[in-house]
């Protein structure tokens, strides 16, 4: 069986990933600009995350967690891939068929579970109807991620990391004709741009489940809907993955807790989730891309009893995602201001929005390397089919994320909801870390990661003094209208220029071994 090239297939999802995350906040300027941090933002935002937050459980999270192993395992050994991945789609596609029509029934509770502060206010109205709206998108999107899985697995990584790009274009194709001639200063004016957004969601989740539905035909798995059967393998499957969708669950009620939160601040809903977009660009590029590529490569190594392979391939994998996260952490840190107002402060968009999501950001930005670190120890576990530790932790951080957003939000605010999410993960970070130390050497940090980290560490501080100067010495060019989009893409600039020179010197890694990486 062709093995999976780590470094290529990381490169591919990750530079699919950017530039879907670019479309994304081509999307978000486009909502901040024509809705602003009012009801219509914080009703929209709040239907858009509930197909969201189940999309993490069913499909990225706790079945793709389950699945992707075992069937990379299957397609390693060459015995009955096609037949257990057409089992798992016709069951997933069952079970969520049901749970889209009682969602779409009970979106009154959905709404009142995840932002409890919009009930007798006009939010809570608009969020339930353009929540019944885009709910669909849960049943398309998580198919999608199943088949993604699927193409992941045999080393097909373009067509399901390129899919999501059509969710941001369907978007900002809806904003461009919804918004077109509209004043939007208005609850009124904005409602009829929140109603076309909603109904591109599910838009968007029929193309997205067409492109890598076409492409796993093409690879020669192609999967149909049937009457769902349960299959001995199928309810191993179930098996494997009931820890590990427990463990979704978990996370989403960090997420629940912190939007629950934020709901009882006027305007703290938008704040974090444009703050969210902002870290999750580096997180989507380096940490999901690094995760989607990891976990088939090291459950086709632990296949093959390729020990050395797979302690090889974590090392590399988290060495190279911290090598990209740790200075986009503190660039996130240092610089929020000049971030947030120039990709954001327009139209609704006002300053204070913009000092209240750039504190968000760097409070998010002190969590990044913990989520990447997190797309890399995973795996570990999963790839061993152990989804009952990865349970534990989880739910231990659930206690944490809410004795520290809801204790600490009457004295700081709506960022008690971000401290929860940032501590939690570094918290998730040392619980994954103490736990794979009892496996076997394929889990174990090796000398040159031991050896580089804190070379990057160095590089990206030094990174971080740097920018702090040149954005002290450019604060004039932020005031200046269209100068101020220079200004950011030459502060970007000095940035990327400095942390690659100085990493380079100080030897936190050698640009050529991602050539040869390349060849390999």
């Amino acid at each position: 069986m062709k093995p999976i090239r780590l470094v290529a297939g990381f490169l591919t999802v990750g530079l699919w990933t950017f530039l879907s995350r670019i479309m994304g906040f081509v999307r978000d300027i486009m909502i901040a600009a024509y809705l602003g941090t009012g009801p219509v933002a914080e009703a929209f935002l709040v239907a858009f995350s509930l197909p969201n937050l189940f999309r993490r459980f069913f499909a990225e999270g706790a079945f793709n967690m389950a699945f992707v192993p075992m069937f990379s395992k299957k397609v390693e050994s060459g015995t009955g891939a096609e037949r257990f991945a057409q089992d798992a789609f016709a069951g997933l596609a069952g079970v969520l068929t049901v749970f889209t029509v009682i969602g779409v029934i009970f979106m009154p509770a959905l709404v009142t579970l995840m932002a409890s502060g919009f009930i007798g206010s006009e939010r809570f109205d608009l969020a339930v109807y353009y929540g019944r709206i885009a709910f669909p998108y849960i049943l398309f999107i998580s198919l999608s991620a199943l088949l993604s899985g699927v193409l992941n697995a045999t080393g097909r990584f373009t067509a399901a990391a390129a899919a999501p790009i059509l969710l941001n274009v369907i978007f900002v194709l809806t904003l461009v004709l919804a918004g077109s001639g509209c004043e939007c200063t208005t609850v009124d004016a904005q409602t009829p741009v929140g109603l076309a957004l909603a109904y591109a969601v599910p838009v968007a989740g029929v193309a997205q489940l067409t492109v890598v539905w076409i492409a796993a035909k093409r690879a020669g798995y192609t999967l149909r809907p049937r009457w769902p059967k349960m299959t001995p393998e199928l309810k191993r499957l179930a098996i494997i993955a009931a820890p590990a969708a427990l463990a979704g669950g978990v996370v989403q009620i960090n997420l629940l807790v912190g939007r629950q939160v934020a709901s009882f601040f006027d305007g703290a809903v938008a704040w974090l989730s444009y703050a969210d977009r902002l870290y999750q660009l580096p997180l989507g590029v380096v940490g999901i891309a690094i995760g989607v590529v990891l976990l088939p490569d090291l459950s086709r190594r632990l296949q093959a009893g390729d020990e050395a392979g797979g302690r090889d391939a974590f090392n590399r994998a988290s060495e190279i995602s911290l090598a990209l996260t740790v200075p986009a952490a503190i660039a996130l840190l240092v610089i929020p201001v000049p971030l947030v107002s120039v990709l954001f402060e327009r139209g609704a968009f006002t300053s204070e929005d913009t000092t209240a999501t750039a504190l968000a950001v760097a409070i998010y930005g002190l969590g990044l390397p913990a989520f990447v670190l997190q797309k890399t120890l995973q795996p570990l576990f999963f790839a061993r089919e152990d989804t009952k530790r990865p349970f534990y932790y989880a739910v231990a951080a659930m206690v944490l994320n809410a004795l520290i957003a809801v204790g600490l939000s009457p004295l700081i605010g709506f960022t008690a909801a971000a401290f929860g999410t940032t501590l939690t993960g570094w918290a998730m970070v040392v619980m994954l870390m103490r736990g794979a130390r009892n496996m076997d050497d394929a889990a174990a940090f090796d000398q040159r990661f031991k050896q580089r980290i804190w070379r990057i560490i160095l590089a990206s501080i030094a990174m971080g003094l740097i920018l702090l100067a040149a954005a002290a010495v450019m604060a004039p060019l932020f005031a200046l209208g269209q100068m101020r989009y220079l200004a950011l893409l030459l502060l970007i600039v000095v940035g990327i220029v400095s942390y690659f020179g100085i990493g380079q010197v100080l030897g936190a890694f050698q640009l050529a071994e991602f050539r040869r990486a390349m060849r390999r």
